[in-house]
């Protein structure tokens, strides 16, 4: 249950962070770079915090940039 719990979270982080990645569409695409490296620390540290397992916590943050990312994708070549 901790594992689906961290997986809702990160969703709502990447949400965050595309939302934010949107409203800044003029900034530097070096901001956008360190706007996502902020936001992974952020997940990494909340899923390690109620994991308590480094392993379990990096699968678990790739597994759910993965979907994001590829649902993203998928929008944008039907839109």
């Amino acid at each position: 249950m901790k594992a689906y719990t961290v997986f809702l979270l990160q969703l709502i982080i990447w949400s965050g962070y595309h939302l934010i990645e949107w409203l800044s569409k003029r900034d530097h695409p070096l901001n956008n770079i360190l706007m996502f490296l902020i936001f992974f620390y952020l997940a990494i540290m909340i899923s390690n915090s109620i994991l308590k397992s480094a392993k379990k916590t990096f699968y678990l943050t790739l597994l759910s940039l993965i979907i994001y990312c590829t649902f993203h994708i998928t929008l944008y070549y039907i839109h």
